[in-house]
């Protein structure tokens, strides 16, 4: 029977439930999802594979922008709730639910396509390229304390998680993320969840500890949210403090955040997850061995739409004139060939009939597109065909940024 892929209808939510907690291996409230997706749940962003009566499938993304490398920031469309029965396996409908919102994406100008990926092997084939990393910083804090302050670094609040509070910590973030490459903007039901102020029909609701800090002036200009986990160790004290978010405007703001989760009564343990892998931990302490990292694994994905635009909106730190021809199923002619004059002032992209110097995958720019990885990494695992010697090399230089991007928000 021939697949039918439509957008959700307002009858639709039940059979999306099915089919994502099946997939998902779960058996959560089905009436509270249900009632999720109804209000979060953009219906033009968000489709179902339908074989006859029985949905099989689901595709949905929600609107966002990302920062990009010299902070211009772009629209992009945030992938979720990917999946496909396990009986209707092997039969296109992931592609076809694929094709449907890239092409309903670009349309509405989103430039780029991110995610974050279940299982790593599925997404290369629709163009995605795995664009950042992160990890899980474990500070012994019964080894070492942060470097002793040179500047007041104000001072640290608990908060009770509350619209009020919410408030507060969306508008550090709102005021740090356009400064950060590959942070994005989150949706006020991301601010509900992560502050525990809905129920979570899918278990595992966020309870935990709000920490505000203010600066010398009284601002409000970081905050921290953490979980604890009692333990002991024999007669000592043993527990361990779970950090899922620290965020500061400023390098001090950060420091005392810092300071005041590895100085917490009771705790040996600090763990960090979800953290950059660039993250200056260890210089923040006295003994850097005290600060491992571990469970690095890839972040967020990237899928170039919108090729052109997407070259030419991020800024280079070194300079750059190439042809290329980004090969992409999704270009009506196959592929994208582009002429990139690359600057740390600015660059322009444009298409080109001129001979390329470098072919190479649309998922290997996007492994590249933030900054994270080195081109001649990437294509050992994708390929490419260097027609200009050298053109591979000045390409790598060109993408890599000094500074590693990461993205705090999961989704």
């Amino acid at each position: 029977m021939v697949i039918a892929i439509r957008q959700l209808g307002p009858d639709d939510a039940e059979a999306a439930v099915t089919v994502t907690s099946t997939a998902f291996l779960e058996r959560p409230d089905r009436a509270g999802v249900a009632a999720l997706i109804r209000e979060d749940w953009d219906p033009a962003r968000s489709w179902l594979a339908w074989d006859g009566t029985l949905a099989c499938g689901t595709f949905r993304s929600f609107e966002t922008e990302i920062t990009l490398p010299g902070l211009a920031r772009v629209p992009a469309a945030a992938v979720a709730a990917v999946t496909v029965l396990p009986t209707h396996r092997r039969r296109g409908i992931l592609t076809q639910l694929a094709e449907t919102e890239h092409r309903a994406a670009l349309d509405r100008g989103d430039v780029l396509a991110i995610l974050y990926c279940s299982e790593f092997g599925i997404y290369g084939r629709y163009g995605y390229g795995p664009a950042t990393r992160f990890g899980t910083w474990t500070v012994d804090v019964r080894a070492t304390h942060l470097v002793p302050p040179t500047v007041d670094e104000g001072t640290i609040e608990y908060a009770t998680p509350s619209d009020e509070a919410k408030a507060q910590v969306r508008d550090v973030f709102e005021a740090w993320r356009p400064s950060q490459v590959s942070e994005i903007r989150r949706r006020a039901v991301d601010w509900e969840s992560r502050l525990g102020l809905r129920p979570d029909p899918w278990g595992g609701g966020w309870k935990g500890f709000l920490v505000l800090h203010r600066n010398s002036a009284g601002t409000v200009d970081g905050f921290l949210r953490y979980t604890a986990v009692s333990k002991e160790e024999g007669p000592l004290p043993g527990s361990e403090i779970h950090v899922q978010e620290l965020v500061g405007l400023d390098d001090t703001a950060e420091t005392a955040l810092w300071r005041f989760v590895t100085s917490v009564d009771l705790v040996a343990i600090v763990r960090a997850g979800g953290r950059s892998v660039a993250d200056r931990l260890p210089w923040r302490v006295t003994n850097a061995r005290a600060a491992q990292l571990s469970n690095v694994s890839d972040g967020m994905w990237v899928r170039l739409l919108d090729v052109r635009g997407a070259l030419a909106a991020r800024a280079y730190e070194r300079e750059a004139s190439l042809v290329l021809e980004v090969t992409d199923p999704f270009a009506p002619s196959g592929a994208h060939r582009l002429a990139l004059d690359a600057t740390a002032d600015g660059s322009t992209c444009t298409a080109t009939d001129r001979s390329p110097d470098l072919t190479l995958p649309v998922a290997a720019l996007g492994s590249v597109y933030l900054g994270a990885h080195d081109l001649r990494d990437v294509v050992i695992r994708t390929g490419v065909d260097e027609h200009t010697p050298g053109a591979l090399a000045a390409a790598a230089a060109a993408f890599r940024t000094a500074r590693e991007p990461w993205s705090s928000s999961f989704f």
